[in-house]
């Protein structure tokens, strides 16, 4: 991956990639341990508790991994060994591999899948009956053998007892690195006769990930089928191709998305919610009935029901909405509690404040919050007006009802009711514009 992260770790649609491995085995109603080594505390911070965790400090091979896990592994039942950079197995193949197992009586099943350039992958052999014979390896497989399209995906269902206490303590190192393989396991099923295998009919759904380019293939694959699944819940998508779902995004029915919406984290939309083209919401509630206006920006941000956002608005971390309001173009919000149907329609900063119902935020007003050292908080009470061009000095209080005039710098409270005005008094001078372009003029001239 020419990386510093953890393969199975880089993000598909907000889940690493070996979460959706797991999550595909959950689906599957399959317990799961997860064998870690590089990168062990990272991998088991991010895939969470849910899974039993094996680790193997040294990496010798597959059946050494294995091996690893066996202290955490029921022996009993089928035991499904897959990889975790497969992250678009689907739960359905995973019961189906383990039904095929079952039906088969068999040690092992591998489940294959037929590729038009098997490369490197491992060639099923078999009989004249169909029977499988055995797994050769693409550097020992003869020519006709390399003709062989069916090839081992790498994912396999085992019988427990047998694999765990039968026969991976009698494996046999591999010069020249003395690495434990798991197919010698797949091996010895043959030998005894009890090899069976699934062929799967989609070889892009077993693919693995082996670099960034097979990532973005993998994620476009997921992302259709995230955006497919919506639809089909009643979700409008004006552009499929250019959504961005998020696996844990939760969306209601009758939500419409734009081209080049991006939902990301656990946002939810809630019945009837329409967003913008190119809007991006981050861990974002939106309540039903709200519209989000194309470019709008929102990041842990609770937006009641029936609001209006944007364009291009930009909710930051702790922004609350009360049903009905108002946040227009090119204002931005963090940590501002706005109240029912409270308004700031155009290029305003609100952060860390609190804006009463009804109140209106004129144009190109600011909460000045920060005074070098900490952030304070602005108080705006219910049906206040401030004017344009205002800047309300934190920490500072504007009383219900009362008016701000236009370009007002506000240091001390405001109480209810009243009118304030901060600026500096007009003065118009007689004739001085007049003198000044006359001087200009011959400055020029000069």
């Amino acid at each position: 991956m020419r990386s510093s992260r953890a393969k199975v770790l880089h993000p598909l649609c907000g889940r690493p990639m070996a979460g959706w491995v797991l999550e595909a085995c959950r689906e599957a109603g399959l317990a799961t341990a997860v064998v870690v080594g590089h990168q062990a505390q990272q991998v088991r911070a991010s895939l969470g508790s849910a899974h039993a965790y094996a680790l193997q400090s040294e990496q010798k091979g597959t059946g050494h991994a294995v091996a690893c896990a066996s202290a955490v592994l029921e022996p009993s039942g089928v035991l499904v060994v897959l990889p975790g950079d497969a992250p678009l197995i689907q739960s359905s193949s995973l019961a189906e591999l383990v039904d095929a197992h079952r039906q088969a009586g068999a040690l092992c099943t591998v489940l294959t899948m037929r590729v038009a350039e098997p490369g490197a992958y491992g060639r099923m052999v078999r009989g004249h009956h169909g029977q499988v014979e055995r797994i050769v390896e693409a550097a020992n497989a003869s020519r006709a053998e390399l003709a062989l399209d069916e090839v081992n995906s790498g994912i396999y269902a085992f019988d427990a007892r047998w694999l765990l206490e039968t026969v991976l303590p009698g494996l046999k190192p591999h010069p020249p690195k003395g690495e434990l393989y798991l197919t010698d396991a797949i091996e010895q099923a043959a030998l005894e006769g009890r090899l069976a295998a699934h062929l799967h009919p989609d070889p892009d759904e077993l693919m693995g990930v082996n670099d960034k380019a097979m990532l973005a293939q993998a994620e476009a694959r997921l992302r259709a089928r995230i955006n497919l699944a919506w639809m089909r819940e009643g979700v409008t998508l004006r552009d499929p191709e250019c959504t961005y779902i998020d696996a844990q995004v939760e969306l209601g029915r009758d939500v419409v998305l734009g081209p080049g919406v991006v939902l990301q984290g656990r946002t939810t939309l809630e019945e009837g919610v329409q967003v913008g083209a190119h809007c991006v919401l981050v861990d974002t509630r939106v309540r039903g009935g709200s519209v989000l206006k194309p470019m709008t920006c929102a990041e842990g941000a609770d937006i009641g029901a029936d609001c209006q956002v944007g364009p291009f608005a930009r909710l930051r971390q702790g922004t609350v909405l009360g049903a009905g309001v108002k946040v227009g173009n090119f204002v931005e919000t963090k940590k501002a509690v706005l109240h029912r149907g409270a308004k700031a329609s155009h290029l305003s900063y609100l952060g860390d404040c609190e804006i009463g119902a009804e109140a209106n935020i004129g144009a190109g007003t600011i909460t000045c919050n920060y005074d070098g050292w900490g952030k304070h908080t602005t108080r705006v009470g219910a049906r206040a007006f401030i004017g344009s061009n205002s800047a309300l000095v934190a920490p500072v209080s504007v009383g219900a009802d009362s008016i701000v005039g236009a370009g007002s710098t506000i240091t001390s409270d405001v109480a209810e009711g009243e009118l304030s005005i901060a600026r500096g008094r007009q003065k118009n001078i007689s004739g001085a514009a007049r003198d000044i372009h006359a001087r200009n003029k011959k400055r020029a001239g000069k």
